[in-house]
């Protein structure tokens, strides 16, 4: 039975994890992470900070915030712990401080944790690499009003894939209303649409002569992200150390 702590235990997608995690067998939580220690669980203990658990984890879920990365990272280097850093709106030198812990730590990150985005990102890319610069790129990511961050992370990491496709030499345009110029051949177009409730939608656009070929994702619940992570934590909580991503479980299944 795998022990996992779940950082950021009181929030929508802690809670979310932990009712994943009360459905399965071969996980259990044994405590969460907080600052809202008094919104508690009958199961188990919720701390303020990493420092303060009583019993070492298999593996820790951090659906938190991008400001604990530094104690939580501290934690699991100390203590050789494996992690899920599951927590959206990471900067570019925290992203570096993920990967450079993965040296030491088994780390499993991705800017989206659901299993059918990820087969996305790998469709997209395939579907990039057999139509080739004949195809514009158009990537179109929604979500609900309450989302701080824009474009979302998952349009990035698709981006960065069908860059990664056309060799590298593509380049991301997010608002085109300043640009009064016809598109680059290089260009893959990101628009970001807040409204409602959306939970996330992403759609990846091949526009060609005559012909469009459209992949897209819906999520309807966030439970789909919670299950992701749990999936990661198991597959994680016995690996060495390294980065491990949706593209390694996907591989493994």
């Amino acid at each position: 039975m795998i022990k996992a702590v779940i950082s950021g235990a009181t929030g929508k997608m802690g809670r979310k994890v932990h009712s994943v995690i009360s459905t399965r067998r071969d996980i259990m939580t044994i405590a969460g992470i907080d600052a809202l220690t008094q919104k508690s669980y009958d199961t188990f203990p919720i701390v303020k900070e990493p420092g303060l658990l009583t019993e070492k984890p298999d593996v820790i879920i951090d659906f938190s915030h991008p400001l604990m990365l530094d104690s939580i990272l501290g934690y699991c280097l100390t203590t050789n712990t494996p992690l899920v850093a599951a927590t959206t709106g990471y900067t570019s030198e925290q992203t570096a401080k993920i990967k450079k812990a993965a040296e030491i730590i088994p780390l499993f990150f991705s800017f989206n944790m659901s299993l059918g985005i990820n087969l996305l990102v790998n469709l997209s890319q395939k579907a990039a690499e057999v139509l080739g610069m004949d195809f514009d790129i158009e990537i179109i990511e929604k979500h609900h009003n309450l989302k701080i961050d824009s474009p979302s992370g998952t349009a990035i990491m698709l981006a960065d894939t069908l860059n990664e496709a056309r060799g590298g030499n593509m380049q991301n345009v997010y608002d085109r209303y300043a640009k009064r110029k016809k598109r680059a051949d290089n260009e893959i177009g990101i628009s970001a649409v807040r409204g409602g409730t959306i939970v996330g939608e992403h759609e990846v656009m091949f526009c060609g002569r005559d012909e469009i070929i459209t992949l897209s994702h819906g999520a309807y619940s966030k439970e789909v992200f919670a299950v992701g992570a749990v999936n990661a934590a198991i597959f994680i909580a016995d690996k060495p150390a390294g980065l491990y991503d949706m593209t390694k479980l996907i591989e493994a299944r």
